[in-house]
């Protein structure tokens, strides 16, 4: 072997490259290997677009606070993150409700459009901050999030004895006071279901954490996801590591059943590595080491990993002309029948809630995401939930979010410029004089020819710790671990926080010498 890094990680999302600048960080030689994933933007002509929607729902976690003070860049963070205000809105046929920072404010829009619902939302608020405070505490500690040893378990169980609700049966409603059909009850189910990486809604505890997150302080940077990777990629850099985001490994090498190299794809050679850290699932690994290495127990006990939900995203470029001078950064678009919506899903409560005279459609979450070629327009991300399987073939799904758009901004439809969706394998649509033109895919730069996959949502059997986890950080391959969305599906963003720290933690701890150094770091490191 040629090359030998410490750590070799595969992927590029949050918890790859938060597992990588921790790990560069604290001394190991790191190699971050792009493993195919594209990145979130790509253009057509002059007109930026955006293959997946991304909020910072996890600005506000102890996981990511910790992972940016280890980092030495709170300050500079601080700078980057713009906290929102409103933090989201939500757009429903002759309903408007904005939920700001301020919790006065908050309660003058629930007066102003739910006055029958004010002591029930003030109680709920009351108690998501309770339960998102002992949330807080725990994710704070040094522990691996969901344990796998004896004594991890020992660890981690003592820390989530204390949060509420992790005991409660899977299906118990937080909301069960609300009324079934109510507008209220759908605003709080859509925002865990945009936030969270299960098919369906996850345990009580992670419904509370999530909804928190976006009802106690959502930040922005001005770039979105781009800007966040470029933000660790040059922490990984800084501290010696290496980024190859265009490269593949396409096989794992193993020396007495453990991971010991890999090979990038075009090398001769093949590259060492002591650890291998993914993004994707534990078969991703099975798949590159040929079925070779893995343990016994995860041939039995390995979790089922399966989707029929996918996240399926339109990028749209308009005329800031057309869009309302109140419409939030992040908009939830709710469609006319919250209770067919709750009962069937976005595209059945489509088809079921047809209401002559009145609009319908998909629940919608809306990112207004700043200009795309200039000062005058604007590029506006719109993603659904979209059953795979299901009643709307994916070649519709495009038209059918830009009708449910239009259904609620009256005005768009006459300063839409570009539509495009990187899912459908459909040309762009360039609009020009009123009139539409297919563009095909061919022009656009950085992007497929073909219709890309959708980000998917995942569904996990037997479900793991808690309810909350899915596969374990320890991958099926001795010396792999796993960061990815599948480790902490229920949690979302924070989930892949949590999962990278662990995975850092454990691989630290196979290095006396590396572990005083932390500690001896964190003696002299920047608080707070």
């Amino acid at each position: 072997m040629s090359r030998h890094y410490d750590v070799v990680v595969l992927g590029r999302s949050i918890g790859a490259l938060t597992t990588a600048a921790l790990l560069a960080r604290r001394d190991f030689t790191v190699l971050l290997v792009g493993q195919g994933q594209r990145p979130c933007g790509y253009r057509y002509g002059k007109f930026a677009l955006r293959r997946r929607a991304f909020t910072l729902l996890a600005s506000n976690s102890p996981a990511w606070s910790r992972i940016v003070v280890e980092l030495a860049q709170s300050q500079t963070w601080r700078r980057r993150a713009q906290p929102l205000s409103p933090m989201f809105q939500v757009v429903a046929p002759r309903r408007r409700l904005d939920f700001p920072p301020d919790v006065g404010l908050l309660t003058r829009e629930i007066e102003r459009e739910m006055p029958e619902l004010r002591r029930l939302v003030d109680d709920l608020y009351a108690e998501l901050s309770r339960v998102n405070a002992v949330a807080d505490d725990a994710f704070s500690r040094d522990c691996v999030w969901p344990p796998g040893t004896f004594w991890e378990r020992r660890e981690t169980n003592r820390i989530a004895a204390l949060l509420p609700f992790v005991r409660a049966e899977p299906d118990a409603d937080l909301l069960a006071e609300f009324p079934r059909a109510h507008l209220f009850r759908q605003i709080v189910t859509q925002s865990v279901l945009f936030a969270t990486d299960f098919a369906t809604l996850p345990p009580p505890f992670a419904v509370a954490r999530l909804h928190g997150a976006w009802t106690r302080g959502v930040h922005a940077i001005a770039g979105g996801e781009d800007e966040l990777e470029e933000f660790l990629i040059e922490r990984i850099a800084s501290y010696g590591g290496r980024a190859a985001l265009g490269e593949r490994v396409d096989a794992l090498f193993l020396k007495r059943g453990a991971v010991a190299g890999t090979r990038i794809d075009g090398d001769q050679n093949a590259t060492g590595a002591t650890f291998v850290v993914s993004d994707g699932q534990g078969e991703d690994l099975a798949e590159l080491s040929a079925g070779e290495g893995i343990h016994r127990r995860a041939q039995r006990e390995w979790p089922r990993i399966t989707s029929n939900v996918g996240r399926f995203v339109v990028s749209l470029v308009v005329r800031k002309e057309g869009l309302p001078e109140p419409l939030g950064r992040e908009v939830l678009m709710l469609p006319s029948d919250p209770s067919a919506a709750s009962r069937k899903g976005a595209y059945h409560a489509m088809r079921a809630s047809r209401v002559p005279g009145r609009p319908f459609g998909p629940v919608v979450h809306l990112q207004r995401c700043g200009p795309s070629s200039g000062p005058d327009d604007e590029l506006l991300v719109a993603e659904v939930l979209l059953d795979t399987p299901g009643p709307i073939p994916i070649t519709e799904a495009r038209a059918e979010v830009v009708r449910s758009l239009i259904a609620e901004l009256p005005f768009l439809e006459r300063h839409i410029l570009v539509v495009d969706s990187p899912h459908d394998g459909l040309p762009l649509w360039l609009f020009e004089d009123g009139k539409r033109r297919d563009v095909d895919r061919s022009e656009l730069t950085d992007a497929s020819r073909r219709a890309e996959p959708m980000v998917r949502k995942i569904a996990v059997d037997p479900p793991g710790f808690l309810g909350l986890s899915g596969e374990p950080i320890r991958g099926p391959i001795e010396r792999t671990l796993l960061v990815g969305r599948s480790v902490l599906p229920a949690l979302g963003q924070e989930g892949q926080l949590l999962a990278a720290w662990g995975a850092a933690r454990l691989i630290t701890r196979t290095d006396k010498r590396k572990e005083r150094m932390r500690r001896d770091m964190w003696s002299k490191i920047e608080i707070g």
